[in-house]
Protein backbone atom coordinates (compact mmCIF):
# COMPACT_ATOMS: atom_id res chain seq x y z
CA UNK A 1 0.00 0.00 0.00
CA UNK A 2 1.04 3.59 -0.70
CA UNK A 3 0.95 6.72 1.62
CA UNK A 4 1.39 10.30 0.49
CA UNK A 5 0.40 10.95 -3.11
CA UNK A 6 2.84 9.94 -5.65
CA UNK A 7 5.40 12.51 -6.60
CA UNK A 8 4.59 14.16 -10.07
CA UNK A 9 8.22 15.43 -11.82
CA UNK A 10 7.50 14.34 -15.92
CA UNK A 11 7.54 17.50 -18.31
CA UNK A 12 3.79 17.25 -18.04
CA UNK A 13 1.36 17.19 -16.91
CA UNK A 14 2.31 19.03 -14.61
CA UNK A 15 1.03 19.36 -11.18
CA UNK A 16 -2.74 21.17 -11.16
CA UNK A 17 -2.35 23.62 -7.91
CA UNK A 18 -5.04 23.30 -5.09
CA UNK A 19 -6.49 26.95 -6.58
CA UNK A 20 -7.31 25.33 -10.08
CA UNK A 21 -8.29 22.66 -9.17
CA UNK A 22 -10.81 23.73 -6.58
CA UNK A 23 -11.90 26.50 -9.58
CA UNK A 24 -12.48 23.57 -12.06
CA UNK A 25 -14.84 22.09 -9.39
CA UNK A 26 -17.71 23.97 -10.90
CA UNK A 27 -21.44 22.12 -11.98
CA UNK A 28 -21.96 22.14 -15.45
CA UNK A 29 -23.07 25.32 -17.14
CA UNK A 30 -25.22 25.85 -20.56
CA UNK A 31 -22.16 26.99 -22.84
CA UNK A 32 -24.68 29.14 -24.59
CA UNK A 33 -25.64 31.05 -21.39
CA UNK A 34 -25.51 34.91 -21.44
CA UNK A 35 -23.23 35.28 -19.33
CA UNK A 36 -20.74 33.12 -20.23
CA UNK A 37 -18.82 35.32 -22.18
CA UNK A 38 -18.24 37.25 -18.83
CA UNK A 39 -15.55 34.49 -18.79
CA UNK A 40 -14.59 32.92 -21.82
CA UNK A 41 -13.72 36.91 -23.71
CA UNK A 42 -11.45 37.80 -20.19
CA UNK A 43 -9.58 34.50 -21.34
CA UNK A 44 -8.78 35.36 -24.48
CA UNK A 45 -7.56 38.38 -23.52
CA UNK A 46 -5.26 37.20 -20.85
CA UNK A 47 -4.18 34.28 -23.38
CA UNK A 48 -2.66 37.14 -25.71
CA UNK A 49 -0.61 38.99 -22.36
CA UNK A 50 0.64 35.08 -21.79
CA UNK A 51 2.11 34.78 -25.11
CA UNK A 52 3.03 38.92 -25.36
CA UNK A 53 1.03 38.89 -28.56
CA UNK A 54 -0.86 42.48 -28.53
CA UNK A 55 -1.97 42.72 -32.03
CA UNK A 56 -3.38 39.15 -33.30
CA UNK A 57 -5.58 36.28 -31.66
CA UNK A 58 -5.68 33.16 -29.86
CA UNK A 59 -7.51 30.33 -30.23
CA UNK A 60 -8.30 27.63 -27.16
CA UNK A 61 -8.89 24.40 -28.93
CA UNK A 62 -10.08 21.52 -26.97
CA UNK A 63 -7.09 19.07 -27.63
CA UNK A 64 -4.24 17.93 -26.78
CA UNK A 65 -1.26 20.58 -28.37
CA UNK A 66 -0.85 18.20 -31.19
CA UNK A 67 -4.65 19.57 -32.41
CA UNK A 68 -3.04 22.99 -32.45
CA UNK A 69 -0.16 22.14 -34.56
CA UNK A 70 -2.76 20.75 -36.99
CA UNK A 71 -4.91 23.81 -37.20
CA UNK A 72 -1.97 26.39 -37.57
CA UNK A 73 -0.76 24.11 -40.41
CA UNK A 74 -4.34 23.76 -42.18
CA UNK A 75 -5.35 26.87 -41.55
CA UNK A 76 -2.24 28.97 -43.16
CA UNK A 77 -0.33 26.27 -45.66
CA UNK A 78 -1.37 24.40 -48.73
CA UNK A 79 -0.64 20.50 -50.10
CA UNK A 80 3.08 21.19 -51.69
CA UNK A 81 3.85 23.77 -50.03
CA UNK A 82 7.83 24.46 -49.46
CA UNK A 83 8.64 24.50 -45.32
CA UNK A 84 11.63 24.18 -43.59
CA UNK A 85 12.25 22.21 -40.19
CA UNK A 86 15.01 20.64 -37.89
CA UNK A 87 14.60 17.45 -36.21
CA UNK A 88 16.29 16.88 -33.05
CA UNK A 89 13.99 15.07 -30.67
CA UNK A 90 11.04 13.26 -30.59
CA UNK A 91 8.60 16.22 -30.43
CA UNK A 92 10.29 18.08 -33.31
CA UNK A 93 10.06 14.56 -35.05
CA UNK A 94 6.27 14.30 -34.54
CA UNK A 95 6.13 17.63 -36.08
CA UNK A 96 8.28 16.77 -39.11
CA UNK A 97 6.16 13.61 -39.28
CA UNK A 98 2.62 15.73 -39.09
CA UNK A 99 3.74 17.91 -41.83
CA UNK A 100 4.50 15.22 -44.36
CA UNK A 101 1.32 13.51 -43.22
CA UNK A 102 -0.77 16.56 -44.60
CA UNK A 103 1.04 16.93 -48.08
CA UNK A 104 4.07 19.50 -46.73
CA UNK A 105 7.18 19.29 -48.86
CA UNK A 106 10.00 19.54 -45.66
CA UNK A 107 13.52 20.85 -46.32
CA UNK A 108 14.48 18.44 -43.55
CA UNK A 109 18.08 19.80 -41.47
CA UNK A 110 19.05 16.78 -39.09
CA UNK A 111 20.53 17.56 -36.00
CA UNK A 112 22.61 16.01 -33.22
CA UNK A 113 20.11 15.23 -30.56
CA UNK A 114 21.44 17.40 -27.41
CA UNK A 115 21.37 20.20 -29.52
CA UNK A 116 18.66 22.79 -30.92
CA UNK A 117 17.59 24.78 -33.91
CA UNK A 118 20.72 25.16 -35.87
CA UNK A 119 21.12 28.72 -37.00
CA UNK A 120 23.74 28.12 -39.76
CA UNK A 121 21.91 26.08 -41.65
CA UNK A 122 18.92 27.69 -41.47
CA UNK A 123 20.62 30.88 -42.55
CA UNK A 124 22.07 28.97 -45.77
CA UNK A 125 18.63 27.18 -46.49
CA UNK A 126 16.82 30.80 -46.07
CA UNK A 127 19.40 33.00 -48.04
CA UNK A 128 19.36 30.14 -51.04
CA UNK A 129 15.93 30.70 -51.29
CA UNK A 130 15.68 33.55 -53.36
CA UNK A 131 12.57 32.52 -55.01
CA UNK A 132 10.80 32.64 -51.89
CA UNK A 133 9.70 29.10 -52.44
CA UNK A 134 9.63 28.21 -48.25
CA UNK A 135 6.28 29.20 -46.99
CA UNK A 136 7.28 28.58 -43.78
CA UNK A 137 9.86 28.05 -41.31
CA UNK A 138 8.81 25.48 -38.58
CA UNK A 139 10.90 26.17 -34.85
CA UNK A 140 10.74 23.82 -31.64
CA UNK A 141 11.05 26.35 -28.84
CA UNK A 142 11.34 23.58 -26.46
CA UNK A 143 12.56 20.07 -27.08
CA UNK A 144 10.71 18.08 -24.28
CA UNK A 145 12.45 14.90 -25.07
CA UNK A 146 15.94 16.09 -25.11
CA UNK A 147 15.65 19.30 -22.57
CA UNK A 148 17.05 21.33 -25.22
CA UNK A 149 15.79 24.99 -25.40
CA UNK A 150 16.51 26.83 -28.89
CA UNK A 151 16.73 30.71 -30.07
CA UNK A 152 13.59 31.58 -31.57
CA UNK A 153 14.80 35.29 -31.70
CA UNK A 154 17.61 34.05 -33.59
CA UNK A 155 15.54 32.71 -36.24
CA UNK A 156 13.78 35.78 -36.64
CA UNK A 157 16.84 37.83 -37.37
CA UNK A 158 17.91 35.39 -40.10
CA UNK A 159 14.58 36.27 -41.78
CA UNK A 160 14.75 39.59 -41.82
CA UNK A 161 18.43 39.52 -42.73
CA UNK A 162 17.24 38.40 -45.95
CA UNK A 163 13.64 39.78 -46.04
CA UNK A 164 12.58 36.65 -46.19
CA UNK A 165 8.67 36.62 -46.06
CA UNK A 166 7.98 33.19 -44.60
CA UNK A 167 5.79 32.29 -41.71
CA UNK A 168 7.70 31.33 -38.25
CA UNK A 169 5.94 28.41 -36.76
CA UNK A 170 6.90 27.99 -33.14
CA UNK A 171 5.60 24.69 -30.71
CA UNK A 172 5.83 26.52 -26.98
CA UNK A 173 4.32 23.30 -25.67
CA UNK A 174 6.58 23.40 -22.81
CA UNK A 175 8.42 26.43 -22.97
CA UNK A 176 4.89 29.18 -23.09
CA UNK A 177 3.85 30.34 -19.28
CA UNK A 178 7.27 28.91 -17.96
CA UNK A 179 10.29 29.58 -20.35
CA UNK A 180 10.97 33.99 -21.59
CA UNK A 181 8.64 34.07 -24.72
CA UNK A 182 7.79 37.28 -27.04
CA UNK A 183 5.72 36.39 -29.86
CA UNK A 184 5.12 39.91 -30.95
CA UNK A 185 9.18 41.30 -30.43
CA UNK A 186 10.33 37.56 -32.01
CA UNK A 187 7.92 37.70 -35.09
CA UNK A 188 6.23 34.45 -34.35
CA UNK A 189 3.14 34.32 -36.69
CA UNK A 190 1.84 30.59 -34.95
CA UNK A 191 2.45 29.63 -31.70
CA UNK A 192 1.21 26.44 -30.31
CA UNK A 193 0.89 25.86 -26.47
CA UNK A 194 -0.74 23.25 -23.89
CA UNK A 195 -2.62 23.67 -21.14
CA UNK A 196 -0.93 20.30 -19.22
CA UNK A 197 2.55 22.06 -18.96
CA UNK A 198 3.37 25.73 -17.85
CA UNK A 199 -0.39 26.42 -17.77
CA UNK A 200 -0.44 24.17 -14.72
CA UNK A 201 -4.13 22.73 -15.81
CA UNK A 202 -5.04 18.73 -16.92
CA UNK A 203 -4.23 17.86 -20.37
CA UNK A 204 -6.89 18.35 -22.96
CA UNK A 205 -6.76 22.34 -24.12
CA UNK A 206 -4.30 23.87 -26.62
CA UNK A 207 -3.35 27.21 -27.25
CA UNK A 208 -2.91 28.70 -30.80
CA UNK A 209 -1.41 31.96 -31.16
CA UNK A 210 -1.62 33.74 -33.84
CA UNK A 211 -0.29 37.06 -35.70
CA UNK A 212 -1.54 39.35 -38.20
CA UNK A 213 0.26 38.19 -40.76
CA UNK A 214 -0.56 34.40 -39.90
CA UNK A 215 -4.08 35.90 -39.95
CA UNK A 216 -3.21 37.47 -43.40
CA UNK A 217 -2.20 34.31 -45.32
CA UNK A 218 -5.58 32.50 -43.57
CA UNK A 219 -7.63 34.72 -45.65
CA UNK A 220 -4.94 35.08 -48.51
CA UNK A 221 -6.29 33.80 -51.87
CA UNK A 222 -4.55 30.49 -51.68
CA UNK A 223 -6.08 27.24 -51.29
CA UNK A 224 -5.75 25.87 -47.99
CA UNK A 225 -5.55 22.58 -46.76
CA UNK A 226 -9.44 20.90 -46.31
CA UNK A 227 -10.57 21.41 -42.70
CA UNK A 228 -13.70 21.43 -40.56
CA UNK A 229 -13.33 21.23 -36.77
CA UNK A 230 -10.30 23.59 -36.74
CA UNK A 231 -11.04 26.08 -39.29
CA UNK A 232 -10.32 29.46 -38.26
CA UNK A 233 -13.02 31.48 -39.91
CA UNK A 234 -15.55 29.69 -37.78
CA UNK A 235 -13.87 29.76 -34.52
CA UNK A 236 -13.54 33.73 -35.16
CA UNK A 237 -16.82 34.48 -35.85
CA UNK A 238 -18.25 32.74 -32.40
CA UNK A 239 -15.38 33.80 -30.02
CA UNK A 240 -15.65 37.42 -30.72
CA UNK A 241 -18.75 36.97 -29.19
CA UNK A 242 -17.17 34.69 -26.23
CA UNK A 243 -18.67 31.21 -27.62
CA UNK A 244 -17.74 28.58 -29.77
CA UNK A 245 -18.98 26.80 -33.14
CA UNK A 246 -18.86 23.42 -30.85
CA UNK A 247 -19.08 22.23 -27.05
CA UNK A 248 -16.71 23.90 -25.18
CA UNK A 249 -14.74 22.46 -21.42
CA UNK A 250 -16.13 25.02 -19.64
CA UNK A 251 -14.58 23.84 -16.35
CA UNK A 252 -10.80 24.00 -18.07
CA UNK A 253 -12.31 27.59 -18.58
CA UNK A 254 -12.79 28.08 -14.93
CA UNK A 255 -9.43 26.46 -14.25
CA UNK A 256 -7.78 28.74 -16.80
CA UNK A 257 -8.78 32.06 -14.99
CA UNK A 258 -7.06 30.85 -11.83
CA UNK A 259 -4.15 29.95 -13.27
CA UNK A 260 -3.96 32.87 -15.35
CA UNK A 261 -3.96 34.71 -12.40
CA UNK A 262 -1.40 32.53 -10.45
CA UNK A 263 0.83 33.54 -13.12
CA UNK A 264 -0.18 37.40 -13.01
CA UNK A 265 0.12 37.83 -9.69
CA UNK A 266 4.01 36.49 -9.69
CA UNK A 267 4.53 38.24 -12.82
CA UNK A 268 5.51 36.71 -16.01
CA UNK A 269 9.13 37.78 -15.41
CA UNK A 270 8.90 36.24 -11.85
CA UNK A 271 7.94 32.88 -13.42
CA UNK A 272 10.50 33.12 -15.97
CA UNK A 273 13.26 33.60 -13.00
CA UNK A 274 11.76 30.65 -10.72
CA UNK A 275 11.80 28.51 -13.73
CA UNK A 276 15.17 29.12 -14.19
CA UNK A 277 16.55 28.87 -10.56
CA UNK A 278 14.77 25.88 -9.64
CA UNK A 279 16.04 24.18 -12.88
CA UNK A 280 19.51 25.34 -12.49
CA UNK A 281 19.52 23.69 -9.00
CA UNK A 282 18.68 20.25 -10.41
CA UNK A 283 21.31 20.65 -13.03
CA UNK A 284 23.97 21.29 -10.20
CA UNK A 285 22.53 18.15 -8.48
CA UNK A 286 23.25 15.90 -11.83
CA UNK A 287 26.45 17.35 -11.73
CA UNK A 288 27.20 16.64 -8.10
CA UNK A 289 25.93 13.52 -9.00
CA UNK A 290 28.44 12.91 -11.94
CA UNK A 291 25.86 12.89 -14.10
CA UNK A 292 25.69 14.30 -18.03
CA UNK A 293 22.52 15.90 -19.42
CA UNK A 294 21.63 14.97 -22.73
CA UNK A 295 21.64 19.01 -23.62
CA UNK A 296 25.07 19.26 -25.21
CA UNK A 297 25.87 22.53 -23.66
CA UNK A 298 24.46 25.48 -21.14
CA UNK A 299 23.97 27.45 -24.46
CA UNK A 300 20.99 24.86 -24.60
CA UNK A 301 20.22 24.09 -21.51
CA UNK A 302 16.27 24.25 -20.55
CA UNK A 303 14.66 25.76 -17.64
CA UNK A 304 11.54 23.51 -17.98
CA UNK A 305 13.10 19.51 -18.25
CA UNK A 306 16.34 17.99 -17.78
CA UNK A 307 16.79 14.90 -19.98
CA UNK A 308 19.48 12.78 -17.79
CA UNK A 309 22.33 10.01 -19.16
CA UNK A 310 22.11 7.00 -16.55
CA UNK A 311 25.96 5.72 -16.21
CA UNK A 312 27.04 2.81 -18.30
CA UNK A 313 25.45 -0.20 -17.71
CA UNK A 314 22.63 0.93 -15.78
CA UNK A 315 18.73 0.85 -17.22
CA UNK A 316 16.96 3.84 -17.13
CA UNK A 317 13.84 2.06 -17.45
CA UNK A 318 14.73 0.18 -13.83
CA UNK A 319 15.46 3.36 -13.01
CA UNK A 320 12.01 4.55 -13.07
CA UNK A 321 10.82 1.19 -12.25
CA UNK A 322 12.32 1.61 -9.06
CA UNK A 323 11.46 5.30 -8.44
CA UNK A 324 7.37 4.62 -9.08
CA UNK A 325 7.37 1.50 -7.43
CA UNK A 326 9.62 1.58 -4.44
CA UNK A 327 9.20 5.49 -4.22
CA UNK A 328 6.28 6.86 -5.31
CA UNK A 329 8.33 9.49 -8.09
CA UNK A 330 6.60 9.41 -11.46
CA UNK A 331 9.94 10.78 -13.74
CA UNK A 332 9.95 10.81 -17.91
CA UNK A 333 11.93 8.75 -19.96
CA UNK A 334 14.00 8.56 -22.87
CA UNK A 335 11.82 9.01 -26.31
CA UNK A 336 12.70 6.75 -29.11
CA UNK A 337 16.67 6.47 -29.41
CA UNK A 338 17.02 7.41 -25.84
CA UNK A 339 15.02 4.95 -24.70
CA UNK A 340 16.89 3.02 -21.56
CA UNK A 341 19.67 5.47 -21.76
CA UNK A 342 17.53 8.83 -20.37
CA UNK A 343 15.12 9.53 -17.81
CA UNK A 344 13.91 13.26 -17.42
CA UNK A 345 12.99 15.38 -14.60
CA UNK A 346 10.70 17.97 -15.39
CA UNK A 347 10.54 20.98 -13.10
CA UNK A 348 7.82 23.28 -13.99
CA UNK A 349 4.75 24.39 -13.38
CA UNK A 350 3.84 24.52 -10.02
CA UNK A 351 7.03 23.85 -8.26
CA UNK A 352 9.30 25.40 -5.95
CA UNK A 353 12.76 24.61 -4.74
CA UNK A 354 12.06 22.14 -2.19
CA UNK A 355 10.04 19.35 -4.64
CA UNK A 356 13.47 19.88 -6.62
CA UNK A 357 15.19 18.48 -3.96
CA UNK A 358 13.17 15.83 -3.55
CA UNK A 359 13.25 14.85 -7.28
CA UNK A 360 16.52 14.81 -7.13
CA UNK A 361 16.60 12.62 -3.74
CA UNK A 362 14.32 10.22 -5.38
CA UNK A 363 16.50 10.19 -8.34
CA UNK A 364 19.80 9.27 -6.51
CA UNK A 365 17.86 6.68 -4.59
CA UNK A 366 16.76 4.75 -7.14
CA UNK A 367 19.91 5.09 -9.17
CA UNK A 368 21.96 3.71 -6.19
CA UNK A 369 19.00 0.51 -6.40
CA UNK A 370 19.39 0.33 -10.16
CA UNK A 371 23.56 -0.15 -9.39
CA UNK A 372 24.74 2.70 -10.22
CA UNK A 373 27.79 3.78 -8.45
CA UNK A 374 27.05 7.25 -7.29
CA UNK A 375 27.64 8.99 -3.25
CA UNK A 376 24.24 9.55 -1.76
CA UNK A 377 23.49 12.71 -0.97
CA UNK A 378 25.87 14.38 -3.54
CA UNK A 379 23.09 15.96 -6.05
CA UNK A 380 20.73 17.10 -3.13
CA UNK A 381 23.73 19.06 -1.13
CA UNK A 382 25.09 20.77 -4.50
CA UNK A 383 21.35 21.75 -5.90
CA UNK A 384 20.78 22.74 -1.89
CA UNK A 385 23.86 24.87 -1.91
CA UNK A 386 22.87 26.27 -5.27
CA UNK A 387 19.00 27.22 -3.73
CA UNK A 388 20.50 28.69 -0.50
CA UNK A 389 22.90 30.87 -2.61
CA UNK A 390 20.54 32.44 -4.96
CA UNK A 391 17.88 33.33 -2.60
CA UNK A 392 21.10 35.31 -0.08
CA UNK A 393 21.71 36.35 -3.91
CA UNK A 394 18.13 37.86 -4.53
CA UNK A 395 17.35 39.06 -0.90
CA UNK A 396 20.80 41.22 -1.40
CA UNK A 397 19.73 42.80 -4.20
CA UNK A 398 16.06 43.41 -2.94
CA UNK A 399 17.66 45.12 -0.08
CA UNK A 400 19.94 47.24 -2.16
CA UNK A 401 16.91 48.05 -4.70
CA UNK A 402 14.88 49.59 -1.41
Amino acid sequence: MKHGITQLFIPGPTNVPDRVRRAMNVPMEDQRSPDLPALTLGLFKDLKTAFKNETGRVFMFPSSGTGAWEAAIQNTLAPGDKVLMARFGQFSHLWVEMAERLGLEVNLIEVEWGKGVPLDAYEQAIAADKAHDIRAVFVTHNETATGVTSDIAGVRKLLDAHSHPALLFVDGVSSIASIDFRQDEWGVDLAVAGSQKGFMLPAGLSFLSVSEKALAANKDNRPKMPRSYFIFADQITLNDQGYFPYTPPTQFFHGLRASLDMLFEEGLENVFARHHRLAEGVRRGVEGLGLKLVAAGPEWYSDTVSAIYVPEGVDANRVMKIAYERYNTSFGGGLAKLNGKVFRIGHLGDLNEVMCLAALASAEISLADAGAKITPGAGVAAAHAYYREAHANTGSERAAAE
